[in-house]
């Protein structure tokens, strides 16, 4: 099989799998499981967050999706719990499809080294 159809049916699965856990069902999209991830990665689940750490917490994410790829590297925890990450190397310019596709690889993968889809 493809590597593109297999990214497509993890993608697929791991939509299906978060949107019935989180969303009653209803579609979770990119921006959504990528604010997922950024709670997950913070450690503060149980909590309700302001407009300005829903920013951060998605930054948190993608630094943590993409740090695997070279361009992101963990650098400490604040006093607050928030990890803080360094660029090491700048993202090449990409179009939208291709930074699409970028995040859902480094989602799945994510998701994969949890064990949370196959």
């Amino acid at each position: 099989m493809a590597r593109d159809e297999i990214l497509r049916q993890r993608w697929d699965l791991l939509v299906e799998n978060l949107s019935a856990q989180f969303a009653d069902g209803e579609e979770l999209e990119l921006d959504a499981i990528i604010y997922l991830v950024g709670v997950q990665e913070l450690g503060q689940l149980h909590r309700s967050f302001k407009k300005d750490e829903k920013v951060n917490l998605m930054h948190i994410a993608i630094c943590r999706l993409l740090e695997p790829y070279g361009y992101y590297e963990f650098d400490f925890v604040d006093e607050e719990g928030w990890p803080h990450y360094k660029v090491k190397e700048q993202l090449p310019p990409l179009k939208a499809g291709e930074q699409s596709v970028l995040m859902k690889e480094a989602i799945v993968n994510y998701f994969l080294e949890r064990e949370f889809i196959d």
